[in-house]
Order: C-alpha cells, then sequence, then structure tokens
C-alpha cells in the first residue's frame, strides 16, 4: 500500500507493543473444509496476513504483514504446528513481505515447504519504482530466499494447485505494462476454493490492474463468496471488479483508520470521513452488492470455517 512509505513507515516504528497470538487453540475437530484467519495489524500501520489450514491441517500462508507483526505471526504458526506447506506473496511491499521475511531469515523451528510469487524483474523495479523503502524490501525477501536456500516457484497466470482438497487458481501475476502504481498493481490474484466455500485474494491490486483482469481470460472465475479488498479495502480495484466477484462476505485488512477513513492515522482520533482515503467510498459500494458481513482486522483475530 503507498498512502505514504516514508508516513507507514513511522507509524509502524510507533506501534511498540506486540500481541501474542492468544487465541485458544482447541483439540483439532474432524472438518471437511479450511479454515481461514485474518490476522490483526500490531502496530500503526496497515497490513495483511492470512492463514488457511486445510481440513487435514496443512498450513498456507498469504503474506504476513510488517516487521512488528512477525512476533505475532511466529506465535501463531507456531501454535498450530510450525509447519507451512505453501507460503503466498501477494507482492514486495513492506507491510506485506517483511514479516516472511523476518520468519524465513529466522525460523526457530519453522518449516516452510514452498515460497509462491510473481516478484517483478529487478531492471524493471530499477527504471519504475522510485522509493527505495519499497526497493529494499523487494532486495531483503530476494537475499532471504537466496541465503536459505528456500524452494521458491515463479507463479504463472492460469496454473492450478491443490493442497489437501484446497483448490488453488492463480487468476493473475506481474503486469510489467502497468508502470503506474507499480508494485501493487503487479499483486497476484488466487481464488482459493472447496466444496463448501470459495475466496478470492486481490492483494493490493489497484484499479489498472483490475481493469486488466476484467479484460482477461478468467474474468468468469472472479466470482467468490469471499473476497479479501483490493489495497486494504481503498483506492484500489474499481467497483466493477466487486460486482464481477459478486461476493457475500469482505475481508478487510484494515486497521481503524483506514477502516473509518480517519485523519488521525491512528495516531489520534479525527472522525470517521475526515482523512483522504476512499474507504467510505468502497463500503457503499459493498452496500449495494448486499453484502452481508464485513471481517475487519481492526476488530481482532477473525476466523472463518
Amino acid at each position: 500500500m503507498r498512502l505514504s512509505c516514508r508516513l507507514l513507515l513511522g507509524l509502524m516504528l510507533l506501534g511498540t507493543a506486540v500481541a501474542r497470538a492468544a487465541e485458544p487453540v482447541p483439540a483439532a475437530k474432524a472438518t471437511t473444509t479450511f479454515t481461514l484467519w485474518q490476522l490483526p495489524e500490531q502496530t500503526l500501520s496497515q497490513m495483511m496476513s492470512y492463514v488457511v489450514r486445510t481440513a487435514g491441517g496443512k498450513l498456507i500462508v498469504i503474506d504476513g504483514g510488517t516487521a512488528g507483526d512477525a512476533p505475532y505471526l511466529r506465535d501463531f504458526l507456531a501454535s498450530r504446528g510450525n509447519s507451512v506447506e505453501a507460503w503466498f506473496i501477494t507482492h514486495p511491499h513492506s507491510d506485506h513481505v517483511d514479516a516472511p521475511t523476518q520468519l524465513l531469515a529466522n525460523p526457530q523451528g519453522l518449516k516452510v515447504g514452498t515460497v509462491y510469487a510473481s516478484l517483478p524483474e529487478e531492471d524493471w523495479v530499477a527504471k519504475y519504482v522510485p522509493s527505495d523503502d519499497d526497493k529494499q524490501s523487494l532486495e531483503a525477501f530476494r537475499e532471504v530466499l537466496k541465503k536459505t536456500g528456500q524452494r521458491a516457484v515463479d507463479l504463472e497466470l492460469g496454473q492450478s494447485l491443490t493442497i489437501d482438497g484446497v483448490h488453488i487458481r492463480v487468476l493473475g501475476i506481474r503486469n510489467p505494462e502497468l508502470t503506474s502504481n507499480c508494485f501493487n498493481n503487479s499483486s497476484i490474484v488466487l481464488k482459493m476454493w472447496d466444496d463448501t466455500k470459495s475466496i478470492l485474494f486481490l492483494g493490493d491490486l489497484g484499479f489498472e490492474g483490475g481493469q486488466k483482469l476484467l479484460k482477461g481470460p478468467y474474468r468468469d472465475q472472479l466470482h467468490a463468496e469471499y473476497v479479501q479488498m483490493a489495497h486494504h479495502g481503498q483506492n484500489g480495484a474499481g467497483e466493477e471488479v466487486y460486482q464481477a466477484i459478486k461476493p457475500k462476505y469482505c475481508l478487510w485488512p484494515a486497521p481503524r483508520w483506514l477502516w473509518d477513513n480517519d485523519a488521525g492515522y491512528g495516531r489520534e482520533v479525527k472522525g470517521k470521513g475526515t482523512g483522504r482515503l476512499k474507504t467510505l467510498e468502497v463500503r457503499a459500494w459493498m452496500e449495494k452488492l448486499n453484502v452481508q458481513r464485513h471481517y475487519v482486522s481492526a476488530d481482532g483475530l477473525q476466523k472463518i470455517e
């Protein structure tokens, strides 16, 4: 997300207290579908972190958050077996990739099978990415993959995987021709489903990336019960994308200030609608689509079974 990299870095550093992943872990119950958790942010910064547990107990992670979110994520995974079958990185902004970079660099017993991503080429980054912060997060992630010998797969458009009964299809990968809002517009788009439910992950996809998605070969596969709101639910993919998805439920990786478009950005409360974000406009789109429920990370750990 690019509200302002320097502003968000400052906000992240302000959030020093890290809550532990304290959700009680009951004895595993027999299930025929996967469980999804939307993890809450541990700093003032926005971030995105999802964990999926298959019916057979395998873990799948999408992104992970900022460096400040890494301890919470580490505890969360450790309490659920400390072994990740597949880790998907939507794009290399710090609020998505810095936590996995830390955990891969210092696993402390964590085992990771395969990392999946669609990272931009280095010469493209040098030409089109102006922010040193963004470049540093990507470089650090590439370096940890190299140093650790971590198995990593470059995703292909239309690629399909099945992990313990959970189907995953890649509906979007990097878009090198989209040089405006470039990292966000190269977010991977994943559809995950089984016989019980379906979820579409949009990462931080921007308007241009959303338009390409609508014109692409997988438009007819966008429909899903659950949708992860693009770019944390503001200034991301356009309304037409959500009309094609037709979601019943929305997943918002959004702190309170972002959810309410509060100009205090978490440091103070200035009031709903006082900021320059488009969250309230996007929320109005969802009302028109008769969305039944919003899962907001600001409300704490969200669990969907």
